[in-house]
């Protein structure tokens, strides 16, 4: 049999990074001289990358930014994450045993982020988790990004897996949307960054914690994509 394939989100799916965010997205508005956001503003901001994280930041507090002065406060907000990575993120209660178990199980592993490749593959290294997949792409590894079918499709390849083996696991809309433009089953997790309950958008299943992600539920969600 195929190896199912299981593609995480990572900020608010598999690590709790909004901590780190803030504190960087912080440090980079500050620079223009913009009030800190706080941990209640995140789930407005985050899931398009950092770029589109700033320019959100900026509009927010009423003051839209022109495309041309984004550049240099992207590698403000860049230096800052960088230098300081892990910092405060952690993965979420779980979510190592259930990847172990998963792995056990013969199943493959990969992460799809909107996150910088450079920012995702490092954080990922610092936590010691990188040797857990075999595929990580960010944001910028293809001409496209979440929701595109193609950012997940793309995944799936470089991993050695196959659609119609795969499940896609994430806490926003770009999340569950990829999974649906690619034709390919999801699970929604409630506790990372989703503006609205993730049950709204429409998720093949909502797991509340990654003791429900097993390698039976994987099998039953991938039956029930064939039938």
């Amino acid at each position: 049999m195929i190896p199912a394939l299981i593609v995480f989100d990572l900020d608010g799916t598999l690590l709790d990074t909004h901590a780190d965010l803030v504190e960087s997205l912080n440090h980079t508005i500050s620079a223009i001289g913009l009030a800190p956001v706080s941990y209640d503003d995140l789930t407005h901001l985050v899931g398009q990358g950092a770029k589109v994280m700033i320019e959100r930041a900026c509009k927010l507090q009423g003051e839209p930014i022109d495309e041309s002065a984004l550049p240099p406060l992207l590698d403000r907000f860049i230096a800052h994450y960088s230098a300081n990575m892990p910092g405060h993120t952690m993965p979420y209660p779980g979510v190592v045993d259930a990847m172990n178990a998963l792995k056990d199980a013969g199943c493959k592993l990969a992460v799809c982020t909107n996150k910088l490749e450079g920012l995702a593959r490092p954080l990922l290294d610092k936590l010691d988790l990188t040797g857990h997949f075999d595929a990580i792409t960010g944001g910028d590894t293809f001409e496209v990004r979440k929701p595109d079918a193609k950012h997940l499709l793309g995944t799936v390849e470089l991993a050695g897996g196959d659609a119609s083996r795969t499940i896609m696991i994430g806490d926003s809309v770009n999340d569950i949307m990829v999974a649906h433009n690619a034709g390919i089953p999801s699970i929604a997790v409630p506790f990372g960054y989703s503006d609205v309950p993730v049950e709204t958008l429409n998720p093949t299943r909502v797991i509340t914690h990654y003791r429900e992600l097993t390698p039976a539920l994987v099998e039953e969600l991938l039956a029930g994509a064939i039938s």
